[in-house]
C-alpha cells in the first residue's frame, strides 16, 4: 500500500492484467503530458508490454501509477551479456503526488527483480533527479551534434571508396541491419540484445514525430557482399534568401570497422540540399569526431544516458571482467536494498572475476550509486572520489580499483525504452 498522510491507505498495487492495459498506458501517457500517440505506436508498446513484470498503482478503480520492467541483456565489460531488467513506463497522477505511490513502486519492483535473480535494473530517466534516492545512478552518456557540413570536412581512412552504399526500404533489410547490431554488442559495455520485437522500434515512424522531415529512409553498406554497416535518417527541407539549408537527422548509424562507418558518415554528410546533420545520443568516443576538420562547428554536447542499479552486487561484480588487476575490499551502504550493505572482496583481472563478502578491513567505502555509475566503466571511480563520493581507506585502494573498472571503449545504449 501507499499512503496519504491525512487519510491512509488511498492505493493498491498490483502485478498488471492484460485487461488492464488500457488504463494502465492512459495513465503512463497523461503523466507525460497526455499528447496521444499513433495506432501503430500504441499497438507496439501494447506488445512489447510483459504484463507479468509490470505493476499498477489503483485508487479503487482508477490506475494512479505505473511501472514496468523489459526482460533486456545488457552487454558488460568483458563481452558477457546479462540478464537486466528495463525499467520503463513509470508514472504517477498528478493527483496522488507525494503519497509514496512512486516509492512503493520502487520498493515492490526491486524485490521483485532480486526474486527473479537478475543482477541488475537499468532505465533512462525523464527527470533523473528522482532516480538517486532508489539506487540509480548515470552509467553511459550520449554525444548529440549540430554539424555544420557547409564548413566541416571529412578525411576518412584508406578503404573507405571500396565499401558499397545503396538505398534500401528500411523494413527490407532489417535481417540484414539486425545482424549488424547483434555482432556489435559484445564489444561496447552498454548495448542491449535485441529480444524478438525490438527490432520494430528502430523503423517506427509516425508522423507526428517527424517535425516537416522526410519519412524514415535508410542507406546499407556492404562490401564482398555482406551487409556491415547501416544508417537510418530523416532529410527535413529548408530555403531561406541565400538558397538551402536542409537538415540531415540520423537516427541511427551503426558499421562493423571504421571503413564502413567512415563511409556512411560521408554519405550523410554530402546529401544534397542540405547544411547541417543532426546527431543525437552517439557513443562518446564515436570515431566521426577524429574525422572533422574542425570539432567546434559541430556542436558537441553531453547528456545522460542509462542509469544504473546493483540489485545483487556480488553476483553483478563477478559477472563482468577488469582491465587490470584488482583486489580490494568494498565497504558499501545502500539504504533501499540493505542485502547490499556490507564489505565485499572483489578480486578480478581480464579473465574473470569473484566478489565475496568478507570481514577483512575496508579499503574503499562508497555507496551502491557509486557502484553502478562506475560498473560499465564510463565513469571513474577516481572521479567520484573527487566529487566527495568514494572513500579511499588504504593508500593505493582507488587508482587500482580505477584503472581495473575501466573500459577500452566509452560504454553506449545506443536506443531507449
Amino acid at each position: 500500500m501507499a499512503n496519504d498522510s491525512a487519510t491512509g491507505p488511498v492505493t493498491e498495487l498490483r502485478v498488471l492484467r492484460q485487461d488492464d492495459w488500457d488504463p494502465w498506458y492512459d495513465t503512463l501517457i497523461r503523466a507525460f503530458g497526455g499528447v496521444p500517440e499513433s495506432t501503430e505506436e500504441r499497438e507496439l508498446w501494447n506488445a512489447l508490454t510483459e504484463a507479468d513484470r509490470s505493476l499498477g498503482a489503483w485508487d479503487g478503480d482508477s490506475c494512479v501509477g505505473t511501472a514496468g520492467a523489459f526482460s533486456f541483456r545488457l552487454s558488460v565489460p568483458g563481452g558477457a551479456v546479462l540478464p537486466v531488467a528495463g525499467v520503463t513506463m513509470v508514472g504517477v497522477s498528478a493527483t496522488h503526488r507525494r503519497r509514496g505511490v512512486l516509492t512503493a513502486m520502487m520498493r515492490r519492483q526491486l524485490d521483485d527483480i532480486r526474486s527473479w535473480g537478475e543482477p541488475l535494473a537499468a532505465l533512462t530517466a525523464s527527470e533523473p533527479a528522482i532516480y538517486g534516492r532508489f539506487g540509480y545512478a548515470a552509467a553511459t552518456f550520449g554525444l548529440s551534434a549540430e554539424i555544420d557540413t557547409g564548413r566541416v570536412r571529412l578525411s576518412v581512412p584508406s578503404g573507405t571508396d571500396d565499401v558499397r552504399l545503396r538505398y534500401a526500404a528500411p523494413a527490407d533489410v532489417l535481417d540484414g541491419c539486425e545482424a549488424v547490431h547483434a555482432r556489435l554488442v559484445p564489444g561496447r559495455p552498454g548495448m542491449l540484445a535485441r529480444q524478438p520485437g525490438w527490432e520494430r522500434v528502430g523503423l517506427l515512424d509516425p508522423e507526428s514525430e517527424r517535425d516537416g522531415a522526410s519519412p524514415l529512409q535508410c542507406v546499407v553498406a556492404e562490401r564482398d557482399g555482406e551487409v556491415t554497416g547501416y544508417a537510418r535518417f530523416r532529410v527535413k527541407p529548408g530555403w531561406d534568401v541565400s538558397g538551402h539549408n536542409g537538415t540531415v537527422v540520423l537516427t541511427e548509424l551503426a558499421g562493423l570497422d571504421p571503413r564502413t562507418r567512415a563511409a556512411l558518415w560521408r554519405f550523410l554528410f554530402g546529401i544534397d540540399l542540405t547544411t547541417t546533420l543532426s546527431v543525437r545520443g552517439r557513443p562518446v568516443d564515436d570515431d566521426w569526431q577524429y574525422l572533422v576538420s574542425d570539432l567546434r562547428r559541430c556542436r558537441p554536447r553531453l547528456r545522460d544516458s542509462l542509469f544504473v542499479r546493483l540489485v545483487d552486487v556480488g553476483a553483478a561484480l563477478e559477472a563482468r571482467t577488469y582491465q587490470a588487476p584488482v583486489d580490494v575490499v568494498f565497504e558499501v551502504t545502500d539504504d533501499f536494498c540493505p542485502w547490499n550493505a556490507g564489505r565485499w572482496r572483489l578480486t578480478g583481472d581480464a579473465k574473470g572475476a569473484s566478489c565475496t563478502r568478507t570481514e577483512d578491513a575496508p579499503e574503499l567505502a562508497l555507496s551502491v550509486r557509486e557502484l553502478g555509475a562506475a560498473y560499465l566503466g564510463g565513469v571513474s571511480l577516481a572521479s567520484l572520489a573527487a566529487a566527495g563520493r568514494v572513500r579511499e581507506l588504504r593508500g593505493g585502494a582507488l587508482s587500482e580499483a580505477a584503472v581495473a573498472f575501466g573500459s577500452a571503449v566509452a560504454p553506449w545504449l545506443p536506443h531507449g525504452f
